[in-house]
């Protein structure tokens, strides 16, 4: 739930003086407008700051609007492209004034996020630890996160840009095989003799046993998906080969052709 909006600095400060300014700051202003659900708090945030520097008010009531926008998640990026974009329809002389008071309410913020700490913010389960294990049947960083070890064995792999696993079999005397569900980013799964199936966010395969086959991320996104292991007898992993540079390219390049 959204957090509500309460603001007493008018009857503080005029409400003897003036109740009724007092009250329409107050009640109407911060009670009513600003907890209104058409637009996000963040969104309100920038509007309020762009509409205070446009006209030419640069005083305390700005570095409380640029603290409130702070608050509600505008970003060091995002502040400086909205005076930026704003000076060049309003001045800039008031995108210089702006930024100095930006410049002291984000000089603390933290500093920018890693590339898999943003990919972490966009997907539901965690990335987990380096795959060390098995490092070995892996071109470039892959990570692995345990999910499920009771009943049905479920992990959750994470694989950097242009990082993929070993051509492998899963082998079993019956049953056996897994399940692959794509659990953010962009990636690719290919069958032996097959070309490759394009995974995204959602997309589920079925890997029955016996059928060699490797996956991994697209050259320029992560990718993550849900191992989840079929139940089997007498189960095991056959690690083969790795996908050379000229295979995982080739695949690259058809589902560019795809996609134009």
């Amino acid at each position: 739930m959204t957090e509500k909006i309460v603001q007493t600095a008018g009857r503080e400060s005029l409400g003897e003086f003036a109740p009724m300014f007092a009250h329409l700051n107050d009640d109407v202003l911060f009670g009513k407008v600003w907890n209104e659900d058409a637009l996000s708090v963040k969104t309100k945030c920038i509007i309020t700051v762009v509409s205070l520097m446009a006209s030419g008010t640069t005083d305390s009531s700005l570095t409380y609007h640029l603290e409130n926008a702070k608050k509600y998640g505008v970003t060091r990026e995002e502040i400086a492209a909205i005076i930026t974009h704003t000076a060049m329809y309003t001045g800039w002389p008031k995108g210089w004034a702006v930024f100095r008071l930006a410049k002291e309410v984000w000089k603390h913020e933290e500093t920018a996020l890693t590339e898999k700490e943003k990919y972490q913010s966009s997907i539901f389960f965690p990335i987990g630890e380096p795959n060390d294990a098995f490092a070995r049947y892996f071109v470039g960083q892959s990570y692995l996160a345990p999910v499920s070890t009771e009943q049905v064995p479920v992990y959750h792999v994470t694989f950097e840009p242009k990082c993929r696993n070993n051509w492998h079999i899963h082998k079993a005397e019956s049953g056996g095989g897994q399940i692959l569900l794509c659990a953010g980013g962009e990636g690719y799964y290919q069958e032996w003799g097959k070309d490759a199936v394009q995974m995204t966010s959602g997309s589920v395969v079925n890997i029955p046993a016996g059928v060699k086959h490797w996956h991994g991320a697209a050259p320029d996104s992560w990718f993550s998906h849900l191992a989840i292991e079929v139940a089997g007898e007498k189960t095991e992993n056959e690690w083969c080969e790795p996908v050379t540079e000229a295979e995982y390219e080739k695949v690259c390049e058809n589902n560019r052709r795809v996609k134009a």
